[in-house]
């Protein structure tokens, strides 16, 4: 039996959209210290587009909608990465995907859609939700 197997590539809209968003954030003067991305293409093409410095993969961040079976596994990685670069005093964007963003917030996002979060009580507490249109 074969499998198939999918890949999705960003649409040009999307990649506007990311290089957009990019520039918004560095006008902001937001200046991460780590990019940490899903190894999806898809995310992965939407982080480097970010142009906020070098982009590192993190398994933790890959989708679980599949498997849900690593869901708590990969949540507490998250969490633990994210306790370490916060007791070290450091900022990280996350690019990944919609279940993992709902498993460490309980926010259900809108596709592109940013949340600005803090780590508090072990959890990531959504502080802000900015969306992003597509144009």
């Amino acid at each position: 039996m074969s499998t198939l197997n999918f890949l999705a590539f960003l649409h040009p809209a999307g990649r506007q959209q990311a290089r957009r968003i990019g520039g918004r954030l560095r006008a902001a003067g937001v200046q991460p210290d780590r990019v940490l991305t899903s190894q999806w293409c898809r995310c992965r093409d939407s982080a480097v587009l970010l142009g906020l410095g070098e982009v590192e993969d993190q398994p933790a961040l890959n989708s679980f909608f599949r498997n849900a079976s690593t869901r708590r596994a990969q949540t507490a990685g998250v969490l633990d990465l994210l306790r370490r670069l916060d007791a070290a005093g450091k900022k990280a964007i996350l690019v990944t995907h919609q279940v993992n963003i709902t498993a460490l917030t309980g926010v259900f996002p809108a596709s592109g859609e940013i949340l600005v979060t803090r780590l508090e009580d072990g959890r990531l507490r959504a502080l802000a939700r900015i969306k992003t249109a597509a144009r």
